[in-house]
């Protein structure tokens, strides 16, 4: 029972990774539709050689935003930021108490979809450089600005 109990709890660990990292680049996706800026998303962007490659080496996904430099620094932020969202249904069953040791199929899962509930380095990038990378976009796009932004 143990060693099933445990290939068990490592599926639904790959599942729940692989799952949660699109969730996370969808939560982006979210934040950006709600704010009307303009995005795209990319599903296996730069596609190396092999199956261990994909999956191990690039992303499995990529939200790129496309502001126009008009939006406000904090819209940004807030997409960049919202994966941390994710963890809330985690926490909500561990304070129901559906989350314990005894349930290691459900522990794997959860820390499968924690793992990807945490904001990348790219994401906190973007959160504390959201004035710079708006501010790219005003000078590509020529939009004009008051200096109150």
């Amino acid at each position: 029972m143990i060693g099933s109990d445990v290939v068990v709890a490592g599926s639904a660990l790959a599942i729940a990774v692989a799952v949660g990292l699109v969730a996370h680049e969808w939560s982006h996706a979210a934040v950006l539709r709600l704010a009307r800026v303009e995005y795209a998303v990319s599903y296996f962007p730069g596609r190396a050689d092999g199956l261990v490659a994909l999956v191990t080496t690039r992303p499995w996904a990529a939200v790129h935003p496309r502001p126009t430099g008009t939006e406000p620094p904090w819209t940004l932020r807030l997409a960049a930021l919202a994966p941390a969202l994710l963890a809330v249904p985690v926490f909500g069953l561990g304070l129901s108490g559906h989350l314990t040791a005894e349930t290691p199929v459900v522990a794997a899962a959860a820390i499968g979809w924690l793992a990807c509930a945490l904001p990348s380095p790219q994401d906190f990038s973007v959160a504390f450089h959201a004035g710079r990378l708006l501010e790219r976009s005003r000078e590509r796009t020529g939009t004009a600005h008051s200096r109150a932004d």
